[in-house]
């Protein structure tokens, strides 16, 4: 049975990020979703843009559905890629970068986060 990512598990992850998104002085909304992609935890720091909301969410869920970071489905994705097109399935996926699976022991992937960039264009 392939474990499960729970709120317990969520939130040291959630809270890691938004401590780095102070150490970098960006504010950012910050989502972990679960291996389905549906939203576990989420946070939206102070001045965060707005319209990021909805982009972090589709970030993790993204990376969650495909299993791969969201930078890497923008490379497939490209034209005449092997996934050019994914972008409008699924309800939209996100194709840059930003998203990131979460993996526990076994290797299996059980959730995603809208990550935090350690330097502006990473």
């Amino acid at each position: 049975m392939t474990p499960r990512l729970s709120l317990a598990d969520a939130r040291p992850v959630l809270d890691a990020a938004l401590q780095k998104a102070d150490e970098i002085g960006q504010p950012m909304n910050v989502a972990v979703v679960d291996d389905g992609g549906h939203l576990l935890a989420f946070a939206r720091q102070d001045s965060a843009k707005l319209g990021s909301i909805d982009i972090a969410t589709r970030k993790a869920r993204t990376a969650a559905l495909m299993k791969m970071t969201t930078a890497e489905l923008g490379k497939a994705a490209a034209p005449d890629g092997p996934l050019y097109g994914i972008e409008v399935t699924n309800g939209g996926l996100v194709i840059f970068g930003g998203g990131i699976p979460l993996t526990m022991g076994s290797g299996d992937v059980v959730g995603a986060i809208r990550g935090v960039r350690a330097e502006p264009g990473a």
